[in-house]
């Protein structure tokens, strides 16, 4: 049996999924709703959103993500991101949980980036840092028990 439907009144993509804020529709499932974005960082820049008002990735049931891969598919390949190499064109799917890390509407949202050259879409910085192998060793034990845990729940 599928989770609800639930949207949040004040929810600009709320307002989107139920037609009362136009926009420029791509896909619509049951489950999910994808249209252009209209501050896009290149063309054909989409958001795809599951139509379950939750905050962060977390919060949404499993059929809702499970819908919403499928449907990015589908509209990366309408833009023409075909080819199957490592050059040409491509594209990032980008997706952003609280404010710290740079998500401004509190809905989960997925942003299909096309990147066709170095100047558009999204540019990115990846800071990394040196990793001290015992402590990863002590993390990763502590990641399984907690996934343990979560598993039982």
């Amino acid at each position: 049996m599928a989770t609800p439907v639930v949207h949040d009144a004040a929810c600009i993509f709320c307002k989107i999924i139920k037609g009362e804020i136009p926009s420029f529709k791509l896909v619509e499932t049951p489950l999910s709703y994808s249209f252009l974005d209209i501050q896009p960082t290149a063309e054909a820049h989409a958001l795809i959103i599951p139509k379950y008002h939750g905050a962060k990735l977390h919060n949404l049931p499993d059929e809702y993500l499970a819908d919403i891969l499928p449907v990015t598919k589908k509209i990366a390949k309408a833009i023409g991101i075909d080819n199957d190499g490592p050059d040409g064109p491509g594209y990032n799917i980008l997706q952003n949980n609280g404010r710290i890390a740079h998500q401004v509407v509190d809905h989960v949202h997925f942003h299909l980036i096309p990147k066709n050259d170095e100047k558009t879409g999204l540019i990115v910085g990846w800071p990394s840092i040196d990793t001290n192998l015992d402590k990863l060793g002590q993390l990763h034990k502590k990641l399984l028990e907690n996934l343990e845990k979560g598993e039982a729940a």
